[in-house]
């Protein structure tokens, strides 16, 4: 039955069987809310050194394709679900689960209550963990779990950050009917051919549908290593810079936290996720790690501005601190501008004086909702105000 056991620092044991890559492998373990999007979670870098718990029992039921990945490669160190689906499903699967992690040597565990898994992590909060097919020696394979490295403190923007500078062309994905007049229906990615502003991309290990939102609004995109000095970027005096998502605690890449105090105030900015709290640091902000973090696509945030409820798709494990002499608004250099209707923590920043915002949820929606798509209009028209 190729029997596996997931083992959790804290002692507890989850045996199921393998799919996927039969080893072992260890990392932080986190659990995802998303009914959908197996594949986005997969090959989103901000997963760089984490097992993920799917909570929606039946996974892989349609399958893999060619169009919906956000990185070239998956970054989950681990796959844990329910149920592995045995039928593919889907006009557009060119694969299976199964097979996909087999071929990229994930190692998966099915067969667990996936539910009591999360009540478990909620309880006592996100920890390391072991995947093993060996469970002759209890106690050592606890204490082994203890010693998987954890987030805080750690750089893992760098394992993940593009090698070198590259241009993005490509826009949203959208519906076209063939040619010949059939029923029959594709998805085509759509550049934009009226590209109004020249944007610099961090990648802090970003995801390919946030570059493909850019170019929609009407950017031209080029993407730049995480280790980029500031004035590197300034030399090619852009019309604005993007700060993207990314893996871990941002008190781990300091060196990201300098450059972006240096661009402060220079050009528009504008930061998703690990972006957003670089920005928060470099304010003068404090950041600090969740209990279990904010992984799916159904987290609740109140916009302050409009007062309208975003539902919006999330995945990262730290956040900043609210102001405490804000009253809610006021503290330090920024205004809060949004807030998690779950635990009340920080979902958004916006300098006072200078054009600077961020958001500590993603709203390129892949996969999650749409309901933030204006941010990345609220962008565009931040750069044409600066040029006017």
């Amino acid at each position: 039955m190729n029997k596996a056991f997931l083992v959790l620092a804290d002692g507890s044991i989850w045996e199921g069987r393998f799919f996927g890559h039969h080893g072992e492998t260890g990392g932080e373990v986190v659990f995802n809310t998303g009914l959908t999007g197996y594949q986005e979670v997969l090959t989103d870098p901000s997963y760089q050194g984490q097992i993920v718990v799917m909570t929606y029992p039946l996974i892989g039921n349609y399958g893999i394709n060619s169009q919906d990945f956000e990185s070239l490669i998956p970054h989950v160190s681990g796959f844990v679900i329910k149920e592995l689906s045995r039928i593919t499903s889907n006009w557009r699967s060119s694969g299976s689960l199964d097979d996909f992690l087999k071929e990229r040597g994930i190692v998966g565990i099915q067969g667990l209550d996936t539910r009591a898994l999360t009540k478990r992590i909620r309880e006592v909060g996100a920890q390391p963990g072991i995947i093993t097919p060996k469970i002759s020696d209890l106690e050592k394979l606890r204490n082994r779990a203890k010693t998987v490295p954890g987030l805080v403190g750690r750089d893992l923007v760098r394992e993940v950050t593009c090698g070198s500078t590259y241009p993005w062309k490509d826009g949203r994905w959208s519906w076209q009917m063939n040619t010949t007049g059939g029923s029959s229906a594709a998805f085509v990615c759509k550049s934009s051919d009226q590209s109004r502003f020249r944007v610099a991309v961090y990648d802090f290990g970003l995801k390919h549908n946030i570059l493909r939102n850019l170019v929609s609004a009407g950017c031209e995109v080029t993407v730049y290593p995480a280790g980029t000095p500031a004035e590197e970027i300034m030399a090619q005096d852009p019309d604005g810079i993007f700060l993207s998502n990314g893996p871990g605690d941002p008190e781990g890449a300091p060196y990201a936290v300098e450059n972006v105090r240096k661009l402060i105030g220079r050009k528009p900015l504008f930061g998703i996720c690990l972006g957003h709290q670089l920005i928060g640091l470099a304010l003068g902000y404090k950041s600090f790690k969740l209990k279990f973090g904010h992984h799916g696509s159904n987290h609740p945030v109140l916009n302050l501005k409009t007062g309208k409820v975003e539902i919006t798709s999330q995945n990262h494990g730290f956040a900043i601190e609210i102001p405490s002499s804000s009253g809610g608004n006021g503290g330090g250099p920024a205004s809060v501008t949004h807030i998690n209707l779950n635990d009340h923590t920080l979902e958004g920043l916006e300098h006072k004086d200078l054009p600077v915002f961020s958001v500590q949820y993603h709203p390129e929606a892949s996969p999650g909702p749409h309901d933030s798509g204006y941010l990345f209009q609220k962008f565009v028209d931040l750069m044409g105000k600066r040029r006017q």
